[in-house]
C-alpha cells in the first residue's frame, strides 16, 4: 500500500545527497520526488482524500475508548450511567410511545424500573438469574430490562415472531427461571405452556387478550403498583464486562442463538453511533424497530438511556405513518434496517412527507440503488449506514454519507482498528492461508471476509459470543493477523476500494456459483425489486442435478398474480449479465422476512424449485426459447435432463 520500494528509494537518496553536502532543504525536496516518482504519488493522494475522514473516525474512538475506560475505572453500569442522566434531567421526556401517546419521563422510567428491581428481589431472584422478556416494543420493555439489570438480573429479550418449536427452543437454552410476556403474546405462550418446566414462573404485563389469564400466570401490573419505587438499598456488585442482557439472532439460517450483551458492550454500540453521527442532547430519535434487537434497543435506546435524548418508540413500522409521526414529535433523527427504506419509497408521494425536521437516517441495510433516491425524496441530509451484528467486534460506520459504502477502514493507520477483508473459498467460505499459516488480506476491489481481532482485555475489541460454546467456537479462527492469535469470523463477504471505504456484498452462503461465475444474490435482488417497483424479492442458489453449480431462484411477491414473467425477462436482459438472470421463478403472494426486515431465505431454498412443495407459480428459463415456460410436473428424471438442457445450454 505504501509503496515500500519508493520509500526506500526516498531514504536512501535523502542520505546520499546529505553526503554530498548539499543542504537539507534541497535533500529533502529531491527525495520527495524520488519518493513520488517510484510510486509514493499514489500513497499521498489516498491521505489527501482520506486524512479529514480518518481524523474524525480516530477521534471518534479514542473518545469512545476515554469514555469506557472511565466507567470502568469508576465500577460503573449502565443501570447507574442511567442514574447520572436521571439526576441531571429527571422532568424531560425520555421515552414516548407513537401508538397510544403516552409519555414517559426520566424520573418516571426510573420509578417503574425501580419496582420492577425490588420485586423481583422481593420474589426471591437473585443477582445472575436470567428472566425472559418476551412483549412487543413499549416503554415497559425498557423499563423491564432496565431493571432486572439493577437488580443484577439478565433479561433474554425473545423475538416477538417465535411462535411453538423457536419460541420453546430460545426459553428453554435461555436458562431463564421466569418469563414476563405482553398480554398480546398470550396465545403464543399458551402454546408452548406444555414444553416449558414446571419451575418456569411466568408473568403477564399489560392488557389481556381474549384468552384471560393463562394457567399458573401472576399479573404484573398489580405487583409493581404495590412494589417500592425507591432505589435499591444495596446495589449488586456488577461492573461493565458482566452480562446486561441476551439477544437473539435473526434466524435467518436456523434457529436462533442467544448471543451475550454485556454492560461495555452496550455502551460501546450507543457511543459509537452517537459520537460518529454527531447526536445531540436535544436530538429526537424516531425507533420504529423491534426492540429486541440491538438496532432498537442499544443505537436506539442507547441514545435515551446514555445520553438523554428523547426516544419516541412505535411497537410496529409503518411506511403510512412514519414521516406523521416524525413530524407530530417533532423528530431529527430516525433509524431505518433492512428494507425500511425500500417500503417508504413504495408509498404514494405526499405533500406532508417532506415537512419533517430530520436530518440523520441512520441504520444498515440501505441498498445503493436506491440511497440517492431516499435522500432526494425525503429530504434527509444525511444516510449514517453502519455495519455491525450484535456480537461483532468488527463494526465499521459510514461517517461521511459515500453513497453505498456501510463504513471504512484507515488505508493510512489500518492498525488503529485491526479488522481486515480475508481471502475465502467462496463455495465453502473455507479461510484461504499463505505458506506462513496466516490468513491472505484482500487488496482494493478484491472481496473479502471480515474478521476482527479479538482482545478481551479491550472492550472495543472483545467477543462474548453467545451461550452456546460451540456456537462461540464457530465464530473464532486462530493465526489470522499473526502466528496464535485469534479473530471473529462475521460470515459477511465485503470489498474496500482504494480509499478504504467498505461495501456489503453478500451474507455467508448468499453468493452462488454459475457457470463459472459468482452470483452476488444481493444484487440481483436489488435489480430486480427495482424493475418491479420495490416490490420483495428473495434470490438463491438451488442445485440441478447433473448440472455443475447452483442455479439462480428469484420468489417474488406478487400478490395479485399481475406479475408478467417475460416481460420482466425483456428488461432483465438489458441489466443483468447472462449469468447473473434466474433461472427459476417463484410468484408467491409475499416473501418472509424476519422481524428486522431481513429476508427469509431457509423454507424457499429448502423447497428449491419442486411443485411438490408448494402451490406457488414456477417457472423456468428456456434459453433455446428466450422465454421463461411454467413448471407444472414434479420433477422426474426425464425433466430434470430437459430442465438441464434447456437452462444451462450456453448463454
Amino acid at each position: 500500500m505504501r509503496a515500500p520500494g519508493a520509500g526506500a528509494a526516498s531514504v536512501v537518496s535523502l542520505a546520499l545527497l546529505w553526503l554530498l553536502g548539499l543542504p537539507w532543504t534541497w535533500s529533502a525536496v529531491a527525495a520527495l520526488g524520488v519518493y513520488v516518482g517510484s510510486g509514493g504519488w499514489r500513497f499521498l493522494r489516498i491521505v489527501c482524500k482520506t486524512a479529514r475522514r480518518d481524523l474524525f473516525g480516530l477521534s471518534v474512538l479514542i473518545r469512545v475508548r476515554l469514555e469506557l475506560r472511565r466507567h470502568q475505572r469508576a465500577g460503573h453500569t449502565i443501570p447507574r450511567i442511567f442514574q447520572a442522566v436521571v439526576q441531571r434531567q429527571p422532568e424531560r421526556l425520555a421515552l414516548v410511545d407513537a401508538g397510544t401517546g403516552e409519555c414517559w419521563t426520566f424520573v418516571q422510567l426510573d420509578a417503574y424500573s425501580n419496582a420492577v428491581a425490588n420485586l423481583f428481589l422481593q420474589l426471591g431472584f437473585a443477582p445472575g438469574d436470567v428472566v425472559a422478556v418476551f412483549l412487543e416494543g413499549r416503554p415497559e420493555f425498557v423499563g423491564l430490562w432496565l431493571g432486572l439489570a439493577k437488580a443484577g438480573m439478565e433479561a433474554a429479550l425473545l423475538n416477538v415472531n417465535l411462535r411453538r418449536e423457536p419460541l420453546a427452543f430460545c426459553l428453554g437454552t435461555s436458562g431463564a427461571k421466569a418469563l414476563i410476556f405482553g398480554g398480546e403474546m398470550a396465545a403464543a405462550v399458551a402454546e408452548v405452556s406444555g414444553h416449558l418446566g414446571k419451575s418456569l414462573i411466568k408473568f403477564c404485563s399489560g392488557d389481556l387478550g381474549p384468552e384471560g389469564i393463562l394457567p399458573d400466570t401472576h399479573l404484573l401490573d398489580p405487583l409493581l403498583k404495590e412494589a417500592s419505587t425507591a432505589p435499591l438499598a444495596q446495589i449488586p456488585s456488577k461492573g461493565m464486562d458482566d452480562r446486561l442482557f441476551y439477544i437473539y439472532t435473526s434466524g435467518t439460517t436456523g434457529l436462533p442463538k442467544a448471543a451475550i450483551v454485556v454492560h461495555s458492550r452496550y455502551y460501546r454500540m450507543a457511543a459509537f453511533g452517537h459520537h460518529a453521527y454527531r447526536m445531540q442532547a436535544a436530538d429526537v430519535l424516531y425507533d420504529c424497530l423491534p426492540l429486541y434487537h440491538s438496532a432498537g434497543n442499544i443505537i436506539g435506546v442507547g441514545q435515551c438511556l446514555i445520553y438523554g435524548l428523547t426516544v419516541v418508540l412505535r411497537k410496529k413500522f409503518s411506511a403510512s405513518r412514519f414521516w406523521d409521526d416524525c413530524i407530530k414529535y417533532n423528530c431529527t433523527v430516525v433509524q431505518y434496517i433492512g428494507e425500511i427504506c425500500r417500503y417508504l419509497l413504495k408509498q404514494p408521494v405526499r405533500e406532508t412527507e417532506r415537512r419533517h425536521r430530520v436530518r440523520l437516517a441512520v441504520g444498515n441495510g440501505l441498498r445503493p440503488a436506491i440511497w440517492e433516491e431516499f435522500t432526494q425524496r425525503f429530504g434527509v441530509r444525511q444516510i449514517g449506514e453502519f455495519y455491525g451484528a450484535t456480537e461483532c467486534n468488527c463494526s465499521i460506520a459510514n461517517m461521511d454519507g459515500k453513497v453505498g459504502s456501510c463504513g471504512f477502514n484507515s488505508r493510512i493507520l489500518p492498525h488503529v482498528y485491526p479488522i481486515r477483508l480475508v481471502k475465502v473459498n467462496e463455495d465453502t467460505m473455507e479461510l484461504l492461508r499463505d505458506a506462513q499459516g496466516l490468513c491472505i488480506p484482500c487488496q482494493a476491489g478484491e472481496p473479502g471476509l471480515l474478521v476482527g481481532q479479538i482482545n478481551q482485555q479491550d472492550p472495543l475489541r472483545r467477543f462474548d459470543g453467545y451461550v452456546s460454546e460451540s456456537a462461540t467456537s464457530k465464530k473464532i479462527a486462530h493465526s489470522v493477523f499473526s502466528k496464535g492469535d485469534s479473530a471473529y469470523l462475521s460470515g459477511d463477504v465485503l470489498v474496500m476500494d482504494e480509499l478504504g471505504y467498505m461495501y456489503f456484498r453478500d451474507r455467508s452462503g448468499d453468493t452462488f456459483r454459475w457457470r463459472g461465475e459468482n452470483v452476488s444474490t444481493t444484487e440481483v435482488e436489488g435489480v430486480l425489486s427495482r424493475l418491479l417497483g420495490q416490490t420483495d424479492v428473495a434470490v438463491y442458489g438451488v442445485t440441478v442435478p447433473g448440472v455443475e453449480g447452483k442455479a439462480g431462484m428469484a420468489a417474488i411477491a406478487d400478490p395479485h398474480s399481475l406479475l408478467d414473467p417475460n416481460a420482466m425477462y425483456q428488461e432483465l436482459q438489458k441489466v443483468l449479465a447472462p449469468y447473473a438472470r434466474p433461472i427459476f421463478l417463484r410468484l408467491l403472494p409475499q416473501v418472509d422476512t424476519t422481524g428486522t426486515f431481513k429476508i427469509q431465505k431457509t423454507r424457499l431454498q429448502r423447497e428449491g424449485f419442486d411443485p411438490r412443495q408448494t402451490s406457488d407459480q414456477l417457472f423456468f428459463l428456456d434459453l433455446k426459447q428466450g422465454h421463461y415456460l411454467p413448471l407444472n410436473e414434479t420433477p422426474g428424471p426425464g425433466l430434470l435432463r430437459l430442465l438441464g438442457s434447456r437452462c444451462c445450454s450456453s448463454m
